[in-house]
């Protein structure tokens, strides 16, 4: 069983157990819960936190922990707030983008399922396959530089703008890099920078839903361009640049989320070079380049690379490499573009916790860095080989278009006819969370899919149980 889901479980019977005390009372010791639910000392202390965080109880250090009074408020009858749905609709006006944010696709990948579900739908690495031990040693000797609590410059810390501009290589140097708080927070920099709220901005189709929630959020209006098992398609580029104006272009030319396409050489250069001719900004998301499998070969460089003009602004995180909680990425673009990102980065964010950036720089630097990546690239494979075999036997009806070759995830085509919708709720029942597909498009999909990911479950024999139970749902719709 997941650590994680021993903690949600003992919260929620704690929970059921509170009303035995009053305001105040003392809780039995950690040690008590330890022996009365046979479960380890790391699991209480958890479980009791969940509970403070939601005002349930008082953790008193060397005192034990306690019922928390009521809360001021508490019982209060709720005003009426009826009056903000036409506050909020004055924004649909005729003359204006919606800015209502549909934020499913993004909260498939951040909430935990219920226990006993097989997490097919995250976007995180598991805490096995997070460098815990290295992370924690960094932080604790970044904690420990001089000035490590101080405030950074606003750019970010110049080691490691230096180091992220090595990983894109070209013409980008240090100068042209600013420290982010993770991609998401890149990308809606970009498009707040690159685009006024109302125009057009050329998305790949599917694409990731995250990107299309900031796109929608900042009033914009994403525009699909199809793409293959070659990545997104020149033409169809060229034609949605001309019928739309738009000025900007989102893509991930490597291991591309959710497909897993990597943009083929012959096109790397058409891409650069329509986006050139019609006066637009391309973003690259190049956000797997750690994630590569151990099968892959040579990897092609950034876009960035390869563009003398600053057409490129290149968007890159050690998030999905190390954990959730390294919200550290980079921004890297050249000319004038990069003096109004670095305003609006300002504007929204001041600067990245200097301790972050510190513990990154710290972590990059051991050879304990190097030992992740090559067994993270071994891992991904055995998974995703794993995780096929286990498709290729019990669900043959599912298309896999694409194996890639880096990523967390596979795309599979749904039979035509199968309702998507129907499927998903179905694979809940039977015990397993996979991503929808719908999301990932902006436009009319052409087909039902699933993306599933084996990344974030505890190994193969989780992998073989989920896709197991994936059949029994399909069966189950398929009736």
């Amino acid at each position: 069983m997941h650590e994680r889901t021993s903690v949600a479980e003992l919260a929620s019977r704690l929970k059921q157990e509170l009303n035995r005390y009053s305001p105040d009372e003392k809780l039995p010791s950690s040690r008590s819960l330890v022996e009365r639910y046979r479960v380890s000392p790391v699991t209480v202390s958890r479980a009791l936190a969940q509970l403070a965080a939601e005002g349930l109880v008082v953790t008193r250090p060397g005192a034990g922990a306690y019922r928390a009074r009521p809360r001021v408020g508490e019982g209060v009858p709720l005003g009426d707030t009826s009056w903000q749905e036409v506050a909020l609709s004055a924004e649909s006006a005729p003359d204006r983008v919606p800015r209502s944010v549909d934020a499913s696709g993004v909260l498939v990948t951040l909430a935990e399922p219920p226990p006993g579900v097989i997490e097919f739908n995250g976007g995180y690495l598991p805490a096995g396959l997070q460098p815990e031990q290295a992370l924690a040693a960094a932080l604790a000797r970044a904690g420990r530089r001089p000035g490590a609590w101080g405030r950074p410059p606003t750019e970010g810390l110049p080691e490691l703008r230096a180091w992220f501009a090595r990983g894109v290589g070209g013409p980008v140097g240090a100068a042209d890099v600013l420290i982010t708080a993770g991609g998401q927070s890149a990308l809606t920099c970009a498009l707040r920078a690159l685009a006024p709220p109302g125009a057009p901005v050329l998305v790949e189709s599917p694409t990731y839903p995250g990107m299309l929630a900031i796109a929608r959020a900042a009033g914009l209006r994403p525009v699909p361009v199809p793409v293959d098992a070659d990545g997104v398609r020149p033409e169809l580029l060229e034609a949605a640049f001309r019928a739309t104006g738009a000025r900007v272009l989102v893509c991930q030319p490597l291991f591309h989320n959710p497909t897993g396409a990597v943009l083929a050489p012959a096109r790397r250069g058409e891409v650069l070079r329509i986006a050139r001719a019609a006066g637009a900004f391309v973003v690259e998301d190049d956000f797997a380049r750690r994630l590569v499998h151990e099968d892959a070969g040579p990897l092609p460089a950034p876009l960035a690379a390869d563009d003398p003009d600053g057409v490129v602004v290149h968007v890159t995180s050690l998030t999905k490499v190390t954990s959730p909680s390294l919200r550290v990425g980079m921004l890297a673009a050249r000319g004038p573009v990069l003096e109004r990102l670095r305003a609006i980065h300002v504007v929204d964010n001041f600067f990245v916790p200097r301790p972050l950036q510190e513990a990154a720089l710290e972590l990059v630097g051991t050879p304990a860095w190097t030992r992740h990546l090559r067994a993270l690239a071994i891992e991904l494979r055995a998974r995703r080989s794993t995780m096929t075999a286990a498709l290729r036997e019990r669900l043959p009806e599912l298309s896999l278009p694409q194996l890639p070759g880096g990523g967390f995830h596979l795309w599979l085509r749904l039979p035509d006819g199968t309702d998507e919708a129907a499927l998903v709720a179905a694979a809940l029942r039977a015990g397993v969370a996979p991503a929808p597909g719908r999301p990932y498009f902006c436009a009319e999909p052409p087909a039902g899919h699933l993306r599933l990911s084996f990344a974030g479950v505890a190994g193969a024999s989780e992998i073989a149980e989920g896709v197991r139970r994936l059949r029994t749902a399909l069966d189950e719709v398929m009736r």
